[in-house]
């Protein structure tokens, strides 16, 4: 598949079945745990579970407006994507992140022979038992997992967009004074 059918397909099936409470602080470098959930292409009625978290940085040089860095999302190795190319379509469809790092870090990989609404039931109790507002569940093909990371990662960017500019204008108005 190439890109644009990966980016459709992920924008089709992508479920944010729980997304982090708290906003993304402005002026801090922040994790953001998540799980993600796949209906095993191999093995029917399985599920495949991707632990891990992006950690959203700022860059230590300043970037261009909208060119975003993405590290650790296997793109070139899963999707035969660069990031120059991955860049270069998000602008082209308007789809704008900040110009932050955004760095994946999976730190675990397991199938489980249980239903897709079976784990996610489990996971989501278990989220709620536990009180973790922070940890986002995420269901999406498994081929295009990248793309339905980056979808949640837009939409919790863009939740902290009104937050960020306040953010702005005090700390502005701060060294003013």
């Amino acid at each position: 598949m190439d890109i644009e059918q990966l980016w459709e397909k992920a924008q089709k099936k992508t479920e944010i079945v729980r997304g982090r409470v708290k906003s993304l602080p402005t002026f801090k470098n922040t994790k953001v745990p998540y799980i993600f959930f796949a209906e095993s292409a191999l093995n029917e009625g399985h599920t495949i579970i991707r632990k891990g978290e992006v950690l959203v940085e700022r860059p230590m040089i300043l970037l261009p407006e909208d060119l975003p860095q993405f590290d650790g999302f296997d793109l070139e190795e899963d999707m035969d994507i660069e990031q120059g190319t991955l860049q270069m379509f998000f602008l082209m469809r308007g789809i704008r992140l900040p110009s932050l790092k955004y760095n994946n870090t999976t730190y675990k990989l397991d199938l489980v022979e249980e239903s897709l609404a079976a784990t996610v039931t489990k996971y989501k109790k278990k989220m709620e038992k536990k009180e973790n507002v922070t940890t986002a569940l995420i269901l999406g093909p498994e081929d295009c997992w990248q793309f339905s990371l980056f979808l949640y990662m837009a939409r919790l960017v863009g939740r902290c967009v009104r937050n960020d500019m306040i953010n702005f204008i005090d700390r502005f108005n701060e060294d003013i004074d």
